[in-house]
């Protein structure tokens, strides 16, 4: 690893685990306002101007995490790398330190709201622990490539294996509270701003009881696949 790339690493490192510590942060406040209890199920109303600004916090935090990228490198494949790379990091940070601030999770297999945009994803927290080192893994392979030979090559197949898993694992995520929410509303009728009061009610009585782990492993081994066909395209 050559000193420039060591030096990124690590700052880039620090920085994520910095934006870990402060996503905790907000998360303890948001904890300590609607659950007191630390029992995130069923979820609790939040007020809407405090949705609204969370909604723009999970935003801002993927254009901080976009910039990184385009700060570390000057081309597309170094940016992506760096991107999910902080991502990785954060996310892994982010449980770590909501552990050391208020011992949780109690296990890996505690239910977490994973994300809000551009629906509730919902998940143990096993799950996106996974993602992140598959990430890692990937930004890796980039990066050894791109500092050993100056550029990487990253085929269609691997491009097409990383998008579909990807929807496939948020499929995964999403498949329990869209199957709860879908007994009292068609997928049109979760989408009518008319329906907005009573959906909230709704998803306030939702308590997760089955995660779709087939589902969820066929889009990691999808992005697993994508990492060894990248290996392989740059090793020939």
């Amino acid at each position: 690893m050559s000193k420039s790339l060591f030096n990124t690493l690590l700052w880039v490192t620090i920085y994520a685990i910095a934006m870990a510590f402060l996503e905790s942060a907000v998360v303890v406040y948001l904890r300590e306002l609607y659950y007191p209890t630390h029992e995130l199920f069923p979820l609790n109303l939040i007020d809407g101007h405090i949705a609204f600004t969370e909604l723009l916090r999970e935003l801002a935090t993927l254009v901080m995490m976009v910039a990184i990228g385009f700060l570390a490198s000057d081309n597309g494949k170094g940016r992506f790398a760096w991107f999910i790379y902080t991502f990785a990091i954060w996310d892994i940070f982010y449980y770590l330190s909501l552990k050391f601030l208020i011992n949780w999770p109690s296990t890996l297999m505690e239910w977490d709201v994973l994300f809000l945009i551009p629906f509730t994803w919902i998940g143990p927290v096993i799950a996106p622990i996974i993602n992140s080192i598959t990430m890692i893994s990937l930004a890796m392979v980039i990066h050894h490539f791109i500092n050993k030979k100056a550029t990487v090559k990253i085929g269609l197949y691997p491009w097409i294996l990383l998008f579909a898993g990807s929807f496939i694992v948020i499929g995964a995520y999403a498949e329990d509270y869209v199957q709860f929410m879908s007994q009292q509303f068609s997928i049109f009728g979760l989408l009518n701003p008319a329906n907005g009061d009573a959906i909230i009610e709704l998803a306030a009585r939702y308590i997760p009881h089955d995660f779709a782990w087939w589902t969820f492993s066929a889009g990691v081994l999808m992005h697993l696949a994508a990492i060894g066909l990248v290996i392989r395209s740059n090793t020939k």
